[in-house]
């Protein structure tokens, strides 16, 4: 069965502590809520799951405390997303997201995961079925030791007396999502509960249900320890790029002034093909830099008659469209704004709510005098600037 006509429930289990991520280090606790590449945690996986068409609903177990609902007060997103409390144990924060889902399938992530792939996802859910479940795995590459000692802090006391090699041939590490059909994975984890199940799928196969398996991903890591943080913060910063933008329109008389999608009562307006819009010309071409891609120039030619007097605002939201495609995702845009007349700072805010609803990230505007420096300054003309932060999708 397709995965486009099994519907699925994504739970996302974020009801820990997250005490060994702060041991002996002052970040946050519970480590879901810690800010990763401007954003929690736990965010990353939401944004995953809102990409995934067969996912009906989102599940966030969350730990039970105000703290947690707060946490989730300032997002809003399109699908059905719903919070349930986290148990003692991780097994009972599953089950109460078993209990809050409605899907035939789910599947279950831990958010301490932000980097799993749309990619990842859909090779699951292609292949869970109504009696079998199906997990990623990956080979451990580690040569493995047994250490017999009273407690973790012997570890690195002890001689060779308490220490074994261990064959890791055919051993795998297991990873999340797990997918599952859900009434099967609920009873499966009440008949384990008392055998302190570590996931999903030890409590499945205890039960003796039929598992799959397929290639999990090295970059879909658990950050567990405080070192962690350093090494996802590191794989951040390989997966953003920076694309600058730049555009310069006359001023003319018997023309509107539109900028940022606003238009602006002034007797001289700026002259182009299309409405002439150059702040939004310049974020365009600064998400296209960001993207790979080639600037506005190329893609929406002044020759093209289908572009004459067009609305920039279309364009910048069909530029959008085509970054996404590539595979990048708007974090940031900085615009600036060099200007001798008329009086732009009032419009400023319209400005930003306009564009940031079609870029749909934070946008940052400013204004510079010309400084009755030609040509900006003798207000022949109006420069704009843009810088956007592009963000690599998670899609594998």
């Amino acid at each position: 069965m397709p995965s486009e006509s099994k519907e699925f429930s994504f739970i996302i289990v974020a009801g820990g502590q997250g005490k060994r991520a702060a041991e002996n280090s002052p970040l946050q606790s519970p480590k879901q809520f810690r800010i990763i590449g401007g954003k929690p945690m736990w965010l990353w996986s939401v944004e995953c799951a809102l990409a995934l068409d067969s996912v009906n609903e989102i599940i966030i177990v969350m730990p039970d405390d105000p703290p947690a609902e707060s946490a989730m007060s300032s997002f809003f997103f399109d699908k059905n997303i719903k919070i349930a409390k986290g148990g003692e144990q991780r097994a009972d924060s599953v089950m109460n997201g078993l209990i809050a889902s409605s899907s035939p399938f789910v599947l279950v992530h831990d958010a301490a995961r932000p980097f799993v792939s749309e990619k990842l996802c859909k090779n699951l859910m292609e292949k869970v079925s109504e009696n079998r479940g199906v997990i990623p795995v990956l080979p451990v590459s580690e040569a493995l030791k047994k250490i017999v000692c009273g407690g973790p802090n012997d570890v690195y006391s002890l001689n060779s007396a308490a220490i074994s090699a261990v064959d890791r041939k055919d051993i795998y590490g297991t990873q999340t999502p797990q997918a599952f059909p859900r009434i099967l994975l609920m009873e499966a984890m009440r008949k384990a509960k008392d055998m302190d199940p570590k996931d999903e799928a030890e409590a499945w196969l205890l039960s003796g249900h039929d598992l799959a398996a397929v290639e999990g991903e090295r970059l879909n890591f658990k950050v567990t320890w405080p070192e962690d943080f350093k090494i996802a913060e590191g794989v951040l910063s390989r997966m953003t790029r920076t694309g600058l933008g730049y555009d310069i329109h006359p001023l003319v008389p018997g023309r509107k002034l539109i900028l940022g999608g606003v238009e602006i009562d002034s007797p001289l307006g700026l002259l182009g093909h299309s409405d002439a819009d150059a702040l939004l010309h310049a974020a365009a071409d600064a998400l296209l830099g960001g993207a790979g891609l080639p600037d506005i120039g190329n893609l929406f030619p002044a020759s093209d008659e289908r572009y004459k007097n067009a609305d920039s605002l279309g364009l910048l939201a069909n530029v959008v469209s085509m970054v996404k495609e590539a595979g990048w995702e708007p974090v940031f845009i900085d615009c600036v704004i060099k200007a001798q007349a008329p009086a732009l700072n009032p419009h400023l805010p319209e400005m930003k709510r306009k564009i940031e609803e079609v870029v749909e990230c934070e946008v940052n505007i400013k204004v510079k005098s010309g400084e009755h420096i030609p040509p900006a300054g003798d207000a022949v003309c109006i420069i704009c600037h843009a810088a956007a932060t592009m963000a690599k999708k998670n899609a594998g």
